[in-house]
């Protein structure tokens, strides 16, 4: 195996470690309870990930015993995958960028409104065909009834730093003034008339806030701040990708022209 050969091998196992931190970060997203619940581009960072891992393992058997159909591959479908790993990155980058969230006097929480939010995620996330589904699964997950377990007190629950769907779906927007008797249950509006979500809280612990503007922002909220926590992996594997995939190809010329050397010599010997 000539030295050509050697390095591109070298470079696919590096893309091959690549695809474990992508396909780890897919998982990370799909497990989280508000992406079990939208499904919208749930699984797509996994099966890039596991992708990649395939063609990297070709490329790395086609450099080893210097299969050119396999290297050939290789190059082409790498290509591809990088065009589309780049472009869900710019995708999620620039439908995550708006945010809607505001500070609340007095509280370690943010609140979220769902017009600071991006149109297309408004459109196709939390539209109207979509969120029956969403609310009626949220209500079965664990986001709003743990919080009754983790903070006793309201100085407790008011420093909390808790999530954007916790925070729009497990409570009512503070400026109706509820009192507060625990995380999830609030009597007594002060200004009702402050917000629409006002009239919307109920203390039914499958409904809460289920139906409110805030939690739909809330939602969106959380899957801002997870795909901009698995964006900062992706954008280091993908210039890793990059760089390998450059290395690659020129490595393959040479292969190419060594190849076509040593047939010269062997011609004339």
């Amino acid at each position: 195996m000539g030295v050509a050969n050697n390095i591109t091998a070298v470079l696919n196992f590096i893309a091959f470690l690549c695809s474990i931190p992508i396909i780890a970060s897919g998982i990370w997203l799909a497990s989280k309870p508000d992406n079990e619940c939208i499904h919208l581009f749930r699984w797509l960072v996994v099966i890039l990930g596991f992708l990649i891992l395939f063609v990297s393992l070709c490329g790395f058997v086609g450099a080893y015993w210097y299969k050119e159909t396999l290297l050939a591959f290789y190059l082409c479908c790498m290509a591809i995958l990088i065009a589309l790993l780049l472009i869900l990155l710019v995708f999620a980058f620039v439908v995550t960028r708006p945010d809607g969230s505001y500070a609340v006097p007095g509280r370690g929480y943010r609140e979220y409104r769902l017009d600071g939010f991006s149109r297309w995620l408004r459109d196709h996330v939390v539209d109207s065909k979509n969120w029956n589904k969403i609310r009626a699964c949220l209500s079965e997950t664990d986001v709003c009834p743990k919080l009754n377990q983790e903070y006793i007190t309201p100085d407790q629950f008011f420093s909390a730093h808790i999530s954007p769907l916790q925070s729009g779906c497990c409570k009512p927007p503070t400026v109706c003034g509820f009192s507060y008797v625990n995380p999830t249950l609030w009597l007594n509006p002060v200004n009702p008339m402050a917000d629409p979500d006002c009239y919307l809280w109920n203390n039914d612990q499958t409904q809460l806030c289920y139906n409110c503007n805030s939690c739909k922002a809330g939602l969106l909220g959380n899957l801002r701040k997870e795909w901009r926590k698995a964006n900062i992996i992706l954008i280091v594997a993908v210039v890793v990708l990059i760089w390998v995939y450059l290395i690659a190809c020129s490595a393959f010329k040479n292969a190419q022209t060594e190849d076509l050397f040593r047939r010269y010599k062997q011609g004339w010997s």
